[in-house]
């Protein structure tokens, strides 16, 4: 199984733990290195760089940090994604959140550096992974004009929008709160297998009420996925893997 979506820098001192017991039970992890608050890219990557080969890290900039506006900070985060640009698998997440961005001066914000990453990801050939909530079709838009490949990571917005997304050659993340998000759980029995990947954006949705969550959780978002489907577990979990390393290209 791979985890198509993770923050293990975010268990702090505990991450090496978590990266470890990871690689116990999981091919892989895809962890989305985000500029957020208190988690500096730069940070982030020195904490997950000893696990790199079995970690595949994007980077990118929340859009519950770029509300705020803080144009230093994005260039400082831009410079960064240059300089490790070969390493990474992906641009992002990158995105719209308006949910917690009410202002207009606070979309505003969001907007203009969301196309301004985009804009980047563009001139680096990379694909992107999507951060969008209450936001999807314009997010949407924004990624059909600028021609890039997308992952809509955790996406619980309209059905018919999934399947739009999906027919456009984009693949969408099943969340392990599966269970508690109504609309993830729609999702998963519209979409083809083909348009999907499995994820735990650790560690945040855990299936399992007031725990933390743990990447290899996302053996519970195959499970349900399955059932869901009628499909056997086996197939799930192969063809989700798929999808991830052909998105992301990863040489496992």
């Amino acid at each position: 199984m791979i985890d198509a979506h993770a923050h293990i820098e975010m268990f702090k001192k505990d991450a090496p733990k978590i990266a470890e017991e990871s690689r116990k039970r999981l091919r892989a992890v895809v962890d989305s290195i985000t500029e957020y608050r208190k988690f500096h890219v730069w940070k982030s990557w020195e904490l997950l760089k000893p696990h790199f080969g079995f970690i595949f890290p994007t980077l990118g900039y929340a859009p519950n940090e770029a509300r705020r506006g803080n144009w230093e900070k994005v260039g400082k985060v831009e410079a960064f994604i240059h300089k490790h640009a070969d390493e990474i698998v992906a641009l992002g997440e990158i995105g719209l959140d308006f949910h917690y961005a009410k202002t207009d001066a606070e979309r505003k914000n969001q907007r203009e550096i969301f196309l301004h990453f985009l804009d980047m990801a563009v001139d680096l050939g990379l694909p992107v992974v999507l951060h969008a909530r209450d936001a999807e079709r314009e997010v949407f838009e924004a990624v059909q004009k600028a021609g890039v490949r997308a992952y809509f990571h955790s996406y619980s917005g309209p059905r018919d929008l999934a399947l739009e997304i999906a027919e456009s050659g984009h693949i969408i993340g099943i969340n392990t709160g599966i269970d508690f998000i109504p609309a993830v759980r729609e999702i998963a029995e519209v979409l083809p297998l083909e348009s999907i990947v499995v994820e735990t954006d650790t560690p945040y949705m855990s299936p399992y009420k007031g725990e933390k969550n743990y990447p290899w959780n996302v053996e519970y978002a195959v499970k349900r996925v399955a059932e869901l489907k009628g499909a056997d577990f086996e197939e799930v979990e192969k063809v989700t893997e798929r999808n991830v390393i052909d998105f992301f290209g990863l040489k496992l």
